[in-house]
């Protein structure tokens, strides 16, 4: 008899020792989906190696999601730069196909937003490209609403798709 052990799957803040596991997971992600750093997306980012230290600021909060221990996705939220005061983004939310339709994005996103309110945001932003489908569909159940401006600093340019919520 074949018994498959049980599958763990947690999600928990981020630490200093995930820098390196979730940068790698963003790196991998973005390079199946085709997202290059030339184009602006989030593996440009300057602090991709140092998510723990970006995330430990007032306002900000990034969790971790685990498979047996391995780091297979995560997600964050922040104060929008350049933006109105009330305004968070939901941030780097990547996901290994191993866990992907599984739920864990939306609980993820739930989580954020939940966190975001209680910080005294108002709304909530986020970017993302036309060519994740599976996202976009997952941020309109969400609530999330298509707008056509971009809203503060980014830089992310070729996201071409742009949600805002209430929260």
């Amino acid at each position: 008899m074949n018994l498959a052990a049980p599958v763990e799957i947690a999600l928990r803040r981020i630490t200093a020792h995930d820098n390196a596991a979730i940068a790698g997971v963003i790196r991998e992600v973005s390079a199946e989906y085709g997202l290059t750093a030339d184009k602006g997306y989030t593996v440009a980012d300057p602090n991709l190696d140092e998510l723990f230290q970006v995330y430990s600021q007032a306002g900000h909060a990034f969790w971790i999601v685990e498979l047996d221990g391995k780091v297979v996705g995560g997600g964050g939220v922040a104060p929008l730069t350049c933006s109105e005061p009330d305004i968070c983004e939901l941030q780097k939310m990547y996901f290994l196909p191993v866990v992907r339709g599984k739920g864990l994005a939306k609980r993820l996103a739930l989580q954020a937003m939940d966190f975001a309110r209680e910080e005294g945001f108002k709304r909530c932003y986020l970017e993302t490209t036309a060519f994740l489908t599976e996202a976009i569909a997952l941020y309109e159940r969400l609530g999330f609403e298509h707008i056509t401006e971009p809203l503060g600093c980014t830089g992310h340019v070729d996201c071409e798709v742009r949600m805002l919520r209430a929260l």
